[in-house]
């Protein structure tokens, strides 16, 4: 943990609280003036959809957050990468729109997604999915809620009938029945995947690898706080705002189960 006199100031905290979930807030309504209208899109990389609401809430919170705090440093997935990120303690680490595939699709299934990175650990998380009006918001060591009601992961080790997401090959590498697991239809925003782990919709959450920084802070202090865990399937813990901002194959549970599928993986590993 760092020292006292490293971490955020009461001051600084509380405005950096308010900063984030206004925001984050109001880059959900102007993602949701935007949905289902005709937009402009193209592909970035190999197959990444992205469309003119990516980049206006990008630039909405980039905005929002950095006049604020120009001391911070900024990590986007619609941005690009600055390397001055590395020096920094504190970095807010964005996903505009989590999920563009289905905000494009008009599914419901996608989110605004922003957490500020202390040292390398999620202090503050907002995660907003402005269709059903869901907002998940957590500080270190403050709980986590979800629209302003506490949220809990569930709890227990037992893997029987449990609710499940996550790619089918790994699922199907926990070794149960077929009908002994209950395999949710695929969540398209990542963050919004893990905050089911948070909220208790889902008992057990998997992310295939390649998720980036921006698709998992957020939710990750969000799942602990609400009492789950989540790692790399090894267990190790993971780590934010580094040169590589991708990760492995990555699981969320509540505390107790977390540790037993972590156990699990160890005697059958994936590879």
């Amino acid at each position: 943990m760092p020292d006292a006199d490293a971490s955020l100031t009461h001051d600084s905290s509380a405005r950096d609280r308010d900063l984030l979930a206004a925001t984050v807030r109001e880059a959900g309504a102007l993602a949701l003036s935007m949905f289902r209208t005709e937009l402009k899109t193209w592909t970035k990389g190999a197959s990444s959809p992205v469309s003119e609401a990516d980049m206006a809430v990008n630039d909405l919170i980039e905005r929002g957050l950095r006049q604020a705090t120009p001391d911070y440093g900024w990590l986007s997935e619609e941005s690009a990468d600055d390397t001055v990120r590395l020096a920094k303690r504190r970095v807010w680490i964005v996903d505009p729109i989590d999920g563009t595939r289905s905000y494009l699709a008009g599914r419901d299934d996608w989110c605004v997604s922003a957490a500020l990175v202390e040292d390398g650990a999620p202090v503050l998380a907002a995660v907003f999915a402005p269709v059903s009006n869901e907002f998940f918001f957590a500080a270190r060591g403050g709980g986590a809620t979800l629209n302003d009601a506490t949220i809990r992961a569930t709890a227990g080790i037992d893997l029987d009938f449990p609710r499940i997401a996550g790619p089918k090959p790994i699922v199907e590498r926990l070794g149960m029945p077929p009908d002994g697991v209950a395999i949710h239809p695929r969540i398209g925003s990542l963050a919004l995947r893990l905050c089911r782990i948070g909220d208790g919709k889902l008992d057990v959450a998997f992310a295939g690898g390649q998720s980036r920084d921006w698709d998992i802070a957020a939710a990750d202090l969000i799942v602990y706080e609400a009492g789950g865990r989540m790692t790399m399937l090894s267990g190790e813990p993971i780590g934010y705002n580094r040169p590589e901002v991708t990760h492995g194959v990555l699981v969320a549970a509540g505390r107790d189960r977390h540790k037993h599928i972590i156990e699990h993986f160890r005697h059958r590993p994936l590879y």
